[in-house]
């Protein structure tokens, strides 16, 4: 293991065992460097590598704390890297959220409020297939994010949001309207909230695979389509 590596697992190891909480301040650098057996230099790198992450906040000229830890804040690293990959990795990207994003929907549809549903119900007729692509987004965005969050699993919803940011979603969306399939998607969206609204949990998560199926079918066979031009 390298050292920078084994230095990032020891303050892991004192986050995890409660040795240092959130929003606690992290032992000056000389005195922690000795506690955990590391030189300095390597404690450096391990506080700059967390704090991308988000695990650290390094504070200039006040000294380094453990963030809230908050799964928000440590999936906004996952969110870039998403935004860098490329279709193919959107393909399995979009495997995984076939197997979360129904289950959320299910568990949501058991504890979705009524006032909920009718927010729902509103951002469906605030769209239509002439709704320009930024916008499209912008519903798309609101659309998953108070499922998943309706669902009461803080986790699931930040992680399936880090999944598909606005950058892969708009280029879904321009894909989508150049074939001209906004309404069935609006229309699968319909189906969903009206499943919620039935209080189906099995009903629910059948539409949410087909929606969130139907667009995976839909990026393999742009991919593949580009694989084949990039032949040619």
């Amino acid at each position: 293991m390298a050292v920078t590596d084994e230095a990032i697992r020891k303050i892991k190891d004192m986050i995890l065992s409660g040795d240092l909480t959130p929003g606690q301040r992290l032992p000056p650098e000389k005195e922690l460097s000795e506690r955990l057996g590391l030189s300095r230099n390597s404690l450096r790198e391990a506080v700059k590598a967390l704090e991308v992450i988000k695990v650290l906040d390094v504070r200039r000229g006040d000294g380094t704390y453990v963030t809230s830890l908050e799964p928000e804040l440590l999936l906004e690293a996952l969110s870039f890297v998403v935004d860098l990959h490329q279709d193919h990795s959107i393909i399995e990207i979009f495997e995984v959220r076939r197997v979360l994003e129904p289950y959320a929907a299910g568990c949501a549809a058991t504890t979705i409020s009524d006032s909920d549903i009718i927010r729902l119900r509103n951002m469906l007729d605030s769209v239509d297939a002439s709704t320009s692509v930024e916008d499209l987004v912008t519903h798309d965005l609101e659309f998953h994010r108070l499922i998943n969050r309706a669902g009461g699993n803080d986790y699931m919803a930040n992680l399936l949001e880090s999944l598909s940011s606005s950058t892969v979603r708009a280029r879904i969306w321009r894909g989508v309207t150049q074939e001209g399939a906004v309404a069935r998607t609006l229309e699968e969206h319909r189906a969903i909230v009206s499943a919620m609204e039935s209080r189906d949990s099995e009903m629910t998560r059948s539409w949410a695979s087909i929606h969130v199926g139907g667009i995976e079918t839909w990026i393999r066979r742009a991919v593949a389509g580009s694989n084949e031009k990039g032949d040619d």
